[in-house]
């Protein structure tokens, strides 16, 4: 059996689909309800309760861990009290490229290595799914505010990243001790990322762009001030391993990274 964190996540909740249509035993886990795929069980369970995560683990093999709470110890102390002898952990391009603003993911990756279990790391970058913090603005006004319109990353369809994850867990020994970037294909600005949401819709939508105080302001209501300042250095400076597509979707699932463009048209009705 296999056990997901984060079940209702971007990730998480493709990466369930994507198991339990392979025909694996799943264990979907979420603090809330969620509707999970015939043949799932699901199991309440919060990673910042370690021992909430017990029922959650029994009889399990594999776990795919987000990066979530603050005692990635404790819950990879019951995964292994429990059986589990595989982890995948969902972690962030940003532990390589900006250790001093990502210490929360390397703390999950130094805890994951110190442990006897069989283990993978996926570092990703920027998520597609980030903008759906644009949704609102889009729906209502079909505008966009953000800083660095012309700045361009490779973000990453979170749908890539299920499938990466699905196949680590899925082929046993094959990736065990392996670190892997995952990206996209090519480089996008945020005013690409507009236009290609307004292709998808068939409608305009204007870009305005924010100064950095203005982002960073709005980026404080809902991130911490180091997750912030880490992440505005990323946008406006990015170095160029972080500007730099990589091969490790490819490399896994043999075939290229989506385009940001596909992943806005399977969006769309989001921001309808």
């Amino acid at each position: 059996m296999i056990v997901v964190t984060g079940a209702t996540g971007h990730i998480g909740r493709e990466l369930v689909r994507i198991l339990a249509e392979g025909g694996e035993q799943v264990t979907a886990v979420s603090r809330r309800p969620a509707d999970v795929p015939d043949g799932v069980r699901h199991q309440p369970g919060d990673l910042a309760e370690p021992e909430s995560l017990r029922p959650a683990f029994e009889g399990a093999d594999a776990l795919s861990l987000l990066v979530a709470g603050e005692d990635p110890q404790g819950v990879l102390e019951q995964a292994e009290a429990a059986g589990i002898r595989r982890v995948v952990l969902l972690s962030s391009q940003g532990v390589a490229t900006r250790p001093e603003a990502f210490q929360h993911p390397a703390r999950f990756e130094a805890a994951v290595r110190r442990t006897g279990l069989e283990w993978t790391i996926l570092r990703s970058g920027g998520l597609n799914s980030n903008v759906y913090a644009w949704a609102e603005s889009i729906r209502t006004r079909r505008t966009v505010a953000a800083p660095f319109g012309d700045i361009g990353l490779p973000t990453v369809d979170p749908a890539d990243v299920a499938e990466v994850a699905a196949a680590v867990l899925r082929e046993p020994g094959r990736h065990a001790g392996k670190t892997y970037e995952l990206n996209g294909p090519a480089p996008v600005t945020p005013r690409g990322r507009v236009e290609a949401i307004a292709a998808a819709l068939g409608e305009p939508v204007r870009f305005v762009e924010q100064t950095r105080e203005e982002a960073r302001a709005k980026m404080l209501t809902f991130m911490s001030e180091p997750a912030v300042e880490g992440t505005l250095a990323i946008l406006g400076d990015p170095l160029p391993a972080e500007r730099t597509p990589t091969s490790g979707v490819e490399r896994i699932l043999g075939r290229p990274a989506r385009s940001f463009a596909d992943w806005a048209a399977r969006a769309a009705p989001a921001f309808r």
